[in-house]
């Protein structure tokens, strides 16, 4: 399957390239020296994010082959059809399904095969699992200014780690930033001047290559999210490397990063000592929240795609919608 090697149609022998876990599949040629470099750009060309999704996906498939005595890779086009369809009847959702069949493709183009996901048979199955199970997702609650602020009452003012939450949960709402950029953030990403700190984002989910994307964040008025930034640097002592760090009982500070994850649980941790939802809301409710604010308020599109670098104006026009939904309501002169 897909933790050993395979032999491609041309019966060239494929080493194999690691994923997550146990997980394989196969690219170049290991006698060659270019072999261990072009399995790594390889990996590269996708996310860590994507390619851990990828590989929990393929292992899924995997096993289910097994449990059936089929062969993973190369897969027959049926073998596809039969196990995402096996997924819709397990109650996944049609965005789960689609990863999964996404991670088989891609497994059989790195490996040189064709994709069985591009077969007629395989797209009907993906076009009537839409139709059955729907496609709307389920909106996570966007962590708007004034949830912010409650919020932040719960974040206590003096510890250590209430000092790096606040400056957390304030960074990233002021900067719509994703979970990811917030973890990843270094303090050589910084650049503290008279009107605010310009933060400059290294990779992110639209900038795979690295080009890199400066945000300018404000001192501001009401939250303040440069100052609470500075206090948690100045109590942490952090003066270079992530700038969000696990801090352990004891408020104890260790040296590495802190994950996407964290910044999700502090979100949902502090959301449920406010009284909120703590379902209702993800570490996407910061970026959520502040391009909903700023909808809210009558900000220009441009201005908010500025600080939110979204691609395309159509996902901010669905916040603008979301915010703007009684005002001038059709109905307002008789309902």
């Amino acid at each position: 399957m897909f933790s050993s090697t395979y032999t491609s149609n041309a019966a060239t022998t494929l080493p194999a390239l690691s994923l997550q876990g146990n997980t394989r599949v196969t690219i170049g040629d290991e006698n060659r020296p270019i072999g261990l470099s072009s399995r790594r750009y390889a990996q590269a060309s996708k996310s860590d994010a994507t390619l851990r999704a990828y590989g929990a996906a393929l292992r899924s498939f995997e096993a289910w082959c097994k449990g059936f005595d089929l062969v993973a890779l190369p897969a027959e086009i049926s073998t596809v059809a039969d196990f995402l369809s096996a997924e819709a009847d397990n109650g996944l959702s049609v965005s789960t399904i689609a990863q999964k069949a996404a991670a088989i493709r891609w497994a059989h183009k790195t490996a040189g095969l064709p994709s069985p996901t591009e077969a007629e048979a395989v797209q009907n199955v993906m076009r009537g699992i839409r139709r059955s199970v729907g496609v709307a997702p389920r909106q996570k609650a966007p962590a708007t200014a004034e949830c912010i602020l409650t919020i932040l009452a719960h974040v206590p003012a003096t510890t250590l780690v209430g000092k790096r939450d606040r400056a957390l949960l304030l960074l990233g709402f002021a900067g719509a930033f994703r979970r990811s950029e917030i973890a990843s953030l270094m303090v050589e990403d910084l650049a503290f001047g008279e009107n605010g700190v310009d933060v400059t984002i290294r990779k992110s989910k639209t900038d795979q290559e690295g080009r890199g994307q400066a945000v300018a964040i404000p001192h501001g008025v009401h939250l303040k999210p440069v100052e609470a930034l500075q206090a948690w640097l100045a109590a942490s002592g952090i003066k270079s490397g992530p700038v969000y760090r696990a801090v352990s009982r004891g408020d104890k500070m260790g040296r590495e990063a802190i994950t996407g994850h964290t910044v999700a649980n502090v979100v949902k941790r502090y959301a449920g000592k406010a009284g909120l939802a703590v379902a209702d809301f993800s570490g996407h409710s910061l970026r959520a929240g502040f391009v909903t604010s700023a909808a809210d308020r009558g900000a220009d599109l441009n201005r908010i795609m500025d600080v939110s670098r979204h691609v395309d104006p159509r996902t901010v026009r669905t916040y603008i919608r979301r915010a703007d939904r009684y005002k001038d309501h059709a109905g307002s002169s008789f309902l």
